[in-house]
């Protein structure tokens, strides 16, 4: 069941992943290349591919089960202790959908080939450089220009989101950053603490169409459906074994962005709770990733948790740290990442740093993408401006990392310490491709995500 490639190239995939995760894969890829488009000959090879063990060399330690990330993590917060006035939340809650959307709304049009992955013989984040200083727009003081001097040299912005450029922007459009945002938000309002990775697929099933999901998203959703057209009526008895087939089988995205992206709406709910933020974090990401794929949606959870009552970026991204093995390569990565930022008091050349040490990574990998969304929490230290344009600046996926980055740091200053030179031309209104949420306005979001919050602290309190 290929479904985001042909399954050549899932293969061909396959074989990265198998090595990422730290399995030999020595003559896999003359196997590959043998195989042809026989589709029988490729899947044999993808069966061996799923055959092979971790090698024992492998210095890292990487469950994906709950209990098992529980007894690798590292100290951490865990919860805070809070006591703001209604007012307060509010404000946060406002800032955190506020932050999301306006850092996400920045890099849209940016997603394209040239920013994410590079091109005309420049990394991705030179383009992105490039295009605002050829449109009289650097340093970035605004949303994305439509149109900049970079086009004559062959770099260009996605030309299917010019509704998110300085020249037009009225709105937030819709994006797979913002759908996943709203789920999380319908999934707690209907389920509360009590659902897992079923709920997720049959969620996505109910509410999203095939063309509105990705890369790993995508592979889910068909594997899910197979597994639910061969049986009638709830969740099956056996859906541990069914859930590990439908996130890894024809699945080398695994650890990819995807889940990342969709902890947001999660965590707005467990607000000052890094921990129980992560295991929502774990419990969605678990429909889809595994290992630093899962990792990546809790450490960004398990941060925007802890934004909504800490304002140090190290401190914030120490508990997101927290929330994840010590030993991953997650972890590695972000350490590294936070060291380079620390000693690096230039824009880009923070970003060419950062650029440098994680290119081994798709671009739309988890672990680079996570990388430089510490990194812009370091280098902004607070300043909403300086951590969105440094997410977007540095390339890859470019949107999402924006609207990470400002989630955190909306969650942390709250609506009222926003500029307004971000929030005011997205006019409060979000169009969302989901029903009742096209439009709707962000505040009536952020007041719902606030309500989910408190609901969430009755039934943990009642537990």
């Amino acid at each position: 069941m290929a479904g985001w490639d042909t399954l050549r190239e899932l293969v061909k995939m396959e074989i990265v992943q198998r090595r990422e995760e730290g399995c030999i894969v020595d003559g896999f890829e003359q196997k590959w290349e043998s195989a042809g488009e026989d589709e029988d000959k490729l899947m044999q090879v993808y069966r061996q591919l799923s055959e092979l063990q971790v090698s024992p060399d492998f210095p890292y330690n990487e469950p994906s089960g709950l209990e098992e990330i529980h007894r690798l993590r590292p100290a951490g917060p865990r919860k805070y202790a809070t006591a703001f006035d209604e007012q307060t939340w509010r404000d946060k809650f406002y800032g955190a959908w506020l932050g999301r959307l306006s850092g996400c709304a920045l890099g849209k049009p940016l997603e394209s080939g040239p920013m994410m992955a590079g091109g005309a013989g420049n990394p991705g984040w030179k383009n992105v450089h490039l295009w605002f200083e050829g449109a009289d727009a650097w340093p970035i003081r605004s949303y994305t220009p439509e149109h900049s001097r970079a086009e004559s040299a062959g770099v260009d912005i996605a030309r299917w989101c010019l509704k998110s450029t300085r020249e037009q922007i009225a709105f937030m459009e819709s994006d797979d950053d913002v759908r996943y945002t709203v789920l999380g938000l319908l999934l707690l309002e209907d389920k509360g603490l009590n659902w897992d990775s079923w709920d997720i697929g049959k969620l996505w099933h109910s509410r999203l169409v095939y063309a509105q999901v990705c890369t790993a998203e995508t592979q889910a959703y068909l594997n899910f459906s197979h597994v639910t057209s061969h049986m009638r009526g709830g969740k099956p008895v056996d859906w541990a074994t069914s859930q590990d087939w439908v996130r890894t089988y024809l699945n080398p995205y695994r650890e990819w962005i995807g889940a990342q992206i969709r902890a947001d709406g999660l965590a707005y709910g467990a607000a000052g709770n890094p921990e129980l933020a992560a295991e929502f974090a774990w419990r969605d990401a678990s429909f889809s990733h595994v290992k630093n794929g899962i990792y990546g949606e809790m450490f960004v959870a398990a941060m925007i948790a802890a934004a909504f009552v800490e304002s140090d970026p190290e401190k914030i991204i120490a508990a997101g740290l927290s929330e994840i093995p010590a030993a991953s390569r997650l972890a590695d990565d972000i350490r590294q990442a936070v060291e380079i930022a620390r000693s690096t008091p230039d824009q880009l050349e923070l970003v060419s740093k950062i650029w440098e040490a994680f290119k081994h990574y798709d671009a739309v990998h988890t672990n680079n993408n996570a990388a430089l969304v510490a990194a812009s929490l370091i280098y902004a230290n607070g300043d909403f401006e300086k951590g969105i344009t440094t997410a977007v600046l540095g390339g890859w996926d470019t949107d999402c990392n924006g609207a990470t980055v400002g989630s955190i740091l909306g969650a942390s200053l709250g609506a009222k310490a926003l500029p307004k030179s971000w929030v005011d031309p997205l006019n409060d209104t979000l169009y969302a491709d989901l029903h009742g949420f096209h439009p709707i306005a962000i505040s009536e979001c952020a007041n719902r995500s606030y309500e989910v919050f408190r609901k969430i602290e009755q039934e943990a309190a009642a537990k």
